[in-house]
């Protein structure tokens, strides 16, 4: 059972930046698929920005390309998603997701299909909220 745990999250103005954190506690992540997804209230969880530690290959959602990076340390067992540019919109709670994998088609698929599933990982952790004020 790997445990994720984000940080990083709070209350900023538009246009303001944050960067949040995901870490697995005494677990490696190599070669795992891993995502940054969100969700607001009233509406569907949104995959935003996915990373496969094994390689490096990403994918970034439309509504937030440009403006987002995600990004790892390997050597930290952490996950990164920093976000600039922020906007109201963005408000929500942002949740990091794993999944074991052996090479990197869960980007492929992603960037295949335009969308990133939750039912695609098995891990995840209990979220960080993040608040844009206009």
């Amino acid at each position: 059972q790997v445990t994720l745990v984000e940080s990083g999250g709070g209350s900023v103005q538009a246009g303001g930046s944050l960067r949040l954190s995901c870490v697995a506690p005494g677990y490696h992540y190599d070669n795992f698929c891993m995502g940054w997804f969100r969700q607001a209230p009233g509406k569907e969880r949104e995959g935003v920005a996915a990373l496969y530690t094994g390689g490096g290959s990403t994918y970034y959602a439309d509504s937030i390309k440009g403006r987002f990076t995600i990004s790892r340390d390997n050597a930290k067992n952490t996950l990164y998603l920093e976000m600039n540019s922020l906007k109201p919109d963005d408000t929500g709670m942002y949740s990091c997701a794993a999944q074991s994998s052996r090479d990197a088609t869960c980007i492929t698929a992603i960037q295949h299909f335009g969308v990133m599933l939750p039912a695609m990982y098995k891990y995840w952790g209990q979220g960080t909220q993040v608040t844009v004020s206009s």
